[in-house]
């Protein structure tokens, strides 16, 4: 009979919530940008039309370009737990700063150059808060547990 409480056992898992959730985002943000693209092509990176949008959010080539690459980096980053954390970090922090920004740029059409609505910021807001949960998950199992990835060459 094991006397280690639950709490204090090692994840089970070979792949803990926030790499799944760095997945799950990643997979999210990739096909809204591959889907983007089937609304606004590829011209005229930065547009600047609120009647251009998908879901009712407002996009163009660039913001496209930015949802697939954070798409991809989440793909990437779920592989171990070291870089899933600093996904959440880089998420956290650069929809932060979108946010902020949009709140400015949805009324100065000539500084929206990513073609941002107010469900965009909403939207920016919520990622922003995922980072940090992912980043903050991360960082407790591995605490906890390790950090899972590989050493590097020349440590034990």
């Amino acid at each position: 009979m094991n006397s280690t409480p639950a709490a204090a056992q090692p994840h089970s898992s070979r792949f803990p919530w926030p790499q799944v959730t760095a997945l799950v985002v990643g997979a999210v943000y990739f096909l809204i940008g591959l889907v983007g693209f089937t609304v606004t092509g590829f011209d005229d990176f930065f547009m600047h039309d609120h009647d251009v949008h998908l879901l009712g959010f407002t996009v163009n080539p660039l913001h496209n370009l930015v949802h697939f690459a954070i798409g991809l980096a989440g793909a990437a980053a779920s592989t171990g737990l070291r870089a899933t954390a600093v996904f959440g970090w880089v998420l956290a922090i650069a929809y932060g700063a979108v946010f902020v920004f949009g709140l400015f740029a949805v009324s100065t059409p000539e500084i929206n150059f990513l073609n941002i609505n107010w469900a965009d910021n909403g939207l920016h807001l919520v990622s922003a808060a995922v980072g940090v949960l992912v980043a903050v998950g991360a960082t407790k199992i591995a605490t906890r547990e390790g950090w899972t990835d590989p050493p590097r060459p020349g440590t034990n």
